[in-house]
């Protein structure tokens, strides 16, 4: 008994031994990632500006249209601009401050009675960047922002038309709403693993551009994005995640299961860019095996729909002069 007591402390040593390394390579490998970020962020603050001359026209370039071609897309491209990684990084850090403008702008124009709103739809491949996305650009200025993860339907949201729980999640006025995966799913995912029958969710592409002409003609401005990634980028990336313990938790094995229907997401993809991408609220395919570049895109892309709104500041309803006066005998 006492023999086998003290086989058993030696195995759970032993394990924990194991744990303690697999701990002590994560806390190296954050710790390394730190410093690598802090070192290239001095170097991108001293090329903010001439990155931003790399930029082209980048909405121009990823927008879908007429005979687009889904499998012609080079997913490690930079359509629209022209520079490197670091000039990518500097270009996209030196048009943040314009970005949380032009979202200030937006929040307050609402203050004064204005209806108008953004929504970004962000579709793609698990691993293709989508949460990248929130924290390098949309987090520049969180206020107004109204981020929805859309996952499997509830009881609650599967009793009701599929654009019911969308519907809901529509940004308010002055928000920016950003929708991580979206009505796109119920003619991606259920045709794909054929949740119901093609005579259901063939109507569904129709559905949804009159969904989306509604939300447009009541103030919405809607930008689509589907960031494109090949099958070997997405491997390399889950392979990254199962080799990083700090990374397990963005691991899920449904995501290899998933890399079995490659082909079948390819078709659904390309369905939908040929029946949705509208006038009114087209899509845009940005290549995405390059994660800085696919920020930038993005960022460029909100930029141009929030430079068209030619946002103002609301006028004072109160007039200032007498307001410093007030306040200056207060």
């Amino acid at each position: 008994m006492g023999k086998g007591a003290k086989g058993k402390g030696k195995k759970s040593d032993s394990k924990s031994g194991k744990g303690g390394k697999a701990a002590r390579k994560a806390s190296k490998a954050a710790a390394e990632e730190v410093q690598q970020q802090a070192r290239e962020d001095e170097v991108v603050a001293e090329h903010e500006a001439e990155a931003v001359e790399e930029i082209k026209d980048v909405a121009n370039a990823l927008r879908v249209g007429k005979g687009f071609v889904l499998a012609d897309v080079d997913t490690s491209a930079t359509p629209g601009f022209t520079g490197d990684k670091l000039a990518g990084k500097a270009a996209l850090k030196a048009c943040e401050a314009e970005l949380s403008d032009q979202l200030e702008r937006l929040f307050a124009e609402a203050t004064a009675g204005g209806r108008r709103s953004v929504l970004l739809v962000v579709q793609g491949m698990d691993t293709s960047g989508k949460g990248g996305i929130m924290r390098h650009v949309i987090a520049v200025n969180p206020q107004g922002v109204k981020a929805t993860a859309f996952k499997a339907p509830t009881k609650e949201e599967l009793a009701h038309d599929f654009l019911w729980r969308i519907d809901k999640a529509l940004p308010g006025a002055g928000q920016l709403g950003v929708f991580d995966r979206s009505q796109y799913e119920d003619v991606l995912v259920v045709r794909v693993h054929e949740l119901v029958p093609e005579a259901v969710w063939s109507k569904r592409y129709a559905q949804i551009n009159a969904f989306e002409r509604r939300a447009a003609a009541a103030g919405t401005t809607i930008i689509k994005v589907m960031t494109h990634i090949s099958r070997d980028e997405q491997k390399s990336r889950l392979a990254e995640r199962l080799d990083r313990p700090d990374k397990f938790y963005k691991y899920n094995p449904g995501d290899v299961d998933e890399r079995a229907h490659w082909g079948a997401y390819m078709e659904a993809y390309q369905a939908v860019l040929d029946k949705t991408s509208t006038v009114g609220a087209p899509w845009h395919v940005v290549p995405a095996d390059r994660k800085w570049y696919a920020r930038l895109a993005v960022q460029q892309l909100l930029l141009e729909a929030l430079r068209g709104l030619n946002l103002q500041w609301p006028q004072a309803d109160f007039d200032v002069e007498a307001e410093r006066k007030r306040l200056s005998a207060s």
